[in-house]
């Protein structure tokens, strides 16, 4: 028999919550074997197949009998070779360390002479509106100090966009991490392939040529790279718990499964994805029924391009589904959440109600609510669409485990047990305490509302980079 639906016993649900976790939760052991036994989860390969059937069996075994695949088509993408040489001031040309980053063409041999375009934003590009074309752009990975005040850093796609859209015909970009640290993730603001190679350089070589062309050095780099690419078919993984009185209200919490394939992803994504699995193992275990329907989604492609994430809302859009989504709760590299956050400033009432009694249970969380939207993650198709967003804020990854973002570093060793099982027993009462609330206010927001929220939140310009402002 499970817990009553009274909102006077939430506090009780939460203790059992908070014990069942710390007593028993298997993000950790799970996530360690998937490492260990699957490696990287790169959507469209043998390995992001076997993960897709492993977070499937899983949540089998934790007793979800309707758990489904919600499968997908997609263009993957896979590295295959690449070289890169760089020639200054005529010199026999240096082969140099990068690796391709992703939709990035099937093939493509360049020699061409590089232009440093500093932080790639486009007030770098208006300077001079003609100094990328038929160049390969020099541009580092952050804003550098140089940047008009204010100035806003754009993901790694918009920048090769904004190479592209002035004529570029390759892009170098560099990490900002010390230490020869190659970044990957995709170059392509769609999920489809770019026209021109872009790559990524360590931070101490994107320095040597920014200074070799400061001081009026000719520089020229030769680009040899072959990719794959195709058509495949990706899988959602997808679990529910039955709402009771309010089942065709559902809230929506889930995480990207896949990973890039230069290590096993242990951070990006793993510590999101299979703390989901193990929200949903604890409140299946615990025989929890809320009012609203729970669903647990763990995403593939979306290092690709959100791709996932993308197809769930079209279809729930397609057959009107979307209007029952309240909220979208999205864990993606979340790490030791002290607060909730949410993309509507109006959530606040509700989130820090819950946080109130999470605070009573560990005095560690700080239930300081944080309204602000954001993009690139697997909340924003849901976002576009007017659902609400939020999730774990207020998080905590250390500067050695940021450093290997989307890079060969981030394996298993770099895993937080404790911060994992903190994710995994707050975000259970958010969920909980969220899809058991007598009456969420925040509705879907109109054409209008979306509009008015993204530009409240400078994403107007990210958006039109990549095609997604409809306004």
């Amino acid at each position: 028999m499970g817990f009553g639906q009274n909102t006077d016993e939430r506090s009780h649900v939460f203790q059992a919550i908070n014990k069942e976790v710390l007593a028993h939760s298997k993000a950790y052991s799970t996530l360690q074997e998937a490492t260990e036994k699957i490696g990287h989860r790169l959507t469209g390969s043998e390995n992001g197949e076997k993960a897709e059937q492993y977070a499937y069996d899983l949540l089998k075994s934790y007793g979800f009998d309707d758990v489904r695949f919600q499968p997908f088509q997609a263009e993957s993408w896979s590295r295959e070779a690449l070289s890169l040489s760089v020639a200054i001031n005529g010199k026999e040309g240096e082969s140099m360390k990068a690796v391709s980053l992703a939709h990035t063409p099937e093939k493509a041999h360049l020699q061409a002479p590089i232009v440093d375009l500093g932080s790639g934003l486009e007030a770098d590009y208006l300077a001079n509106p003609s100094k990328a074309k038929d160049k390969i752009v020099l541009a580092y990975l952050g804003v550098l100090p140089d940047a008009l005040a204010g100035a806003k850093n754009l993901h790694r796609s918009e920048k090769t966009a904004l190479a592209i859209k002035y004529g570029a015909k390759g892009i170098i970009l560099y990490n900002t991490v010390p230490g020869g640290v190659l970044l990957t993730g995709t170059a392509s603001v769609t999920g489809g392939l770019i026209p021109i190679p872009a790559v990524c350089i360590g931070l101490e070589d994107g320095l040597v040529l920014k200074d070799s062309l400061a001081h009026n050095s000719k520089v020229e780099a030769t680009i040899d790279m072959t990719n794959h690419s195709g058509q495949i078919t990706a899988r959602n993984v997808i679990a529910k718990i039955e709402g009771t009185s309010l089942a065709q209200e559902k809230i929506v919490i889930g995480g990207h499964l896949d990973s890039w394939d230069l290590a096993t992803g242990a951070i990006d994504n793993g510590i999101g994805s299979f703390a989901v699995i193990d929200m949903a193992r604890t409140l299946k275990k615990l025989k929890i029924k809320p009012r609203r329907t729970i669903e647990f989604v763990l995403f593939m492609g979306e290092e690709e391009g959100l791709l996932g994430s993308k197809a769930y809302v079209k279809e729930a859009t397609d057959d009107k589904s979307i209007d029952q989504i309240r909220y979208m709760l999205n864990y993606d590299m979340t790490n030791d959440p002290k607060s909730f956050h949410a993309s509507l400033e109006a959530s606040k009432e509700l989130f820090e109600d819950i946080g109130k009694d999470v605070k009573a249970i560990d005095s560690s969380f700080k239930n300081n609510f944080q309204g602000k939207a954001g993009l690139h993650s697997d909340h924003q198709p849901f976002m576009l669409a007017g659902v609400p967003t939020g999730g774990g804020g207020d998080a905590h990854l250390s500067k050695d485990v940021l450093n290997c973002y989307h890079a060969d570093c981030d394996s298993f060793n770099l895993v937080d047990k404790v911060g994992l099982v903190n994710t995994v027993r707050f975000s259970t009462m958010l969920v909980y305490g969220i899809a058991d609330a007598p009456e969420i206010k925040e509705k879907r927001l109109s054409d209008a509302e979306i509009k008015t929220l993204l530009m409240e939140n400078n994403l107007e310009e990210a958006l039109r980079i990549s095609g997604d402002w409809r306004w």
